[in-house]
């Protein structure tokens, strides 16, 4: 997997990222690919061939490997990593969307027209949805990885000892021994705590947008009802001007 290209790809996110946004990418490619590629891979490199069980039965040891180890850890954050990241993907395509819009607009009507956006690249209208959105599917992603996880090895834990019962071709309870359980345990630790602390960054970031809106929806409307109360408060003032005008109209008449 060529980390660099999605390192690349997902560069140009922190352009439109809030704070949060910018932490959540530098904890993601510092604290878990970084650590995935230089130490994670080499640390259950050899997971099946250290995978040793007091048997000598043909298949055995393969078949209780594969018990305990339905998906290679390994697999399994590799496919979370890329998960994670793709959402991402999303609001560059629709940054890139607006720019080719825009590219057309000028193409059509010259360079002097009206622009149909003030900044491309500004969370406005459809992109701020299409950057919530993607920052739900963030969070819905890691909590799924995490529950697998927790699901296919209890409570994120790597016995030193297995025992494997009633699978065939084994005939009794086998012990199986994993390589370097210690290693492994202190690195799924890590892995776990960095995809909550994602996770913790994600959640902040949508209650930041939220907030955000809320707030700018606020001031817009209270400078409506400035505005038109400060209209009805002019067009009192007109018509109290035209009756008084009226008035003295009438006034001038009678003395005549």
């Amino acid at each position: 997997m060529d980390w660099k290209t999605l390192q690349a790809l997902l560069s140009g996110v922190n352009k439109y990222s809030t704070a949060f946004g910018r932490i959540w990418l530098s904890v993601v490619f510092v604290f878990r690919v970084l650590v995935y590629v230089v130490a994670a891979e080499r640390v259950w490199g050899d997971e099946q061939k250290d995978f040793d069980c007091n048997t000598r039965q043909p298949g055995c040891t393969n078949v209780c490997f594969d018990h305990f180890f339905p998906v290679s850890h390994i697999r399994l954050w590799a496919l979370q990593l890329i998960f994670v990241t793709c959402p991402s993907l999303l609001v560059i395509m629709h940054v890139a969307y607006r720019e080719d819009r825009e590219k057309k607009n000028r193409e059509k009507n010259g360079e002097n027209c009206p622009k149909l956006y003030s900044n491309t690249g500004k969370k406005h209208g459809g992109l701020w949805w299409t950057y919530l959105l993607s920052l739900f599917f963030k969070l819905i992603i890691e909590i799924l990885f995490l529950y697998l996880l927790h699901k296919m090895w209890d409570s994120f834990d790597l016995p030193r000892l297995v025992k494997c019962s009633k699978v065939d071709p084994c005939p009794n309870t086998v012990d199986c021994y994993i390589a370097r359980p210690t290693e492994k345990r202190v690195f799924t630790y890590f892995m776990v705590g960095a995809s909550s602390i994602c996770i913790v960054l994600t959640v902040c970031e949508i209650f930041y947008l939220i907030f955000k809106r809320v707030v700018r929806s606020a001031q817009k409307w209270k400078k409506s009802t400035k505005r038109s109360a400060s209209y009805s408060k002019a067009s009192t003032c007109r018509c109290h001007l035209k009756t008084e005008e009226k008035d003295n109209k009438s006034q001038t008449r009678c003395v005549a």
